[in-house]
């Protein structure tokens, strides 16, 4: 995982080939982002939800369609279903133009989708998104008081078990059969 700093805005870049994610990340750092990159989905969810990470506020994710383990179409999904993620905007990539597959992950809640290869000119189509971002943020930390932040670490823990291993979490309340 590498993170760049020196910026306001923050961008969790998600690739598992190292070639687009050292590329995507020189794009982001050349258009003055802040990025973070991980190689998987999961890796994108446990540093979302890691306690190290709440020094560092997540304003966008760029993520590929293709990865094993995890799509970016189900880490969309993920980060859409959870009450703590489901403000960060979401770019999805593919170096495949699949019209059936951009409107799936822009019906899911996607910001955009970026064909590959992501582009220089792309990054000013992100800072719309980022704008959102910011001001939900800024009226949100105006709001919140010491006290809600302890309920926020509590909730965001909770989210780790209902995000990254909804399996375990159930398998809990079965019981055994022998």
């Amino acid at each position: 995982m590498a993170v760049a700093a020196d910026s306001q805005f923050h961008v969790l870049a998600v690739d598992d080939s190292i070639i687009d994610r050292k590329l995507i990340e020189r794009l982001l750092k050349t258009s003055s982002f802040q990025v973070t990159t991980v190689d998987s989905g999961i890796k994108a969810l446990e540093f979302l939800v890691s306690p190290d990470q709440q020094e560092i506020e997540v304003n966008l994710i760029i993520t590929d369609y293709w990865m094993p383990g995890m799509t970016g179409y189900d880490l969309l999904k993920k980060i859409k279903e959870s009450s703590y993620l489901k403000d960060i905007p979401v770019v999805i990539m593919s170096s495949e133009n699949v019209p059936a597959r951009i409107n799936r992950c822009l019906e899911e809640g996607a910001e955009e989708f970026f064909l590959k290869p992501v582009q220089l000119a792309d990054m000013n189509r992100l800072r719309p998104h980022l704008m959102k971002t910011k001001s939900k943020e800024e009226k949100s930390s105006e709001e919140e008081d010491d006290a809600n932040s302890s309920a926020t670490s509590k909730r965001k823990a909770m989210d780790v078990e209902e995000i990254i291993l909804p399996e375990k979490t159930r398998q809990r309340f079965l019981p055994k059969l022998q």
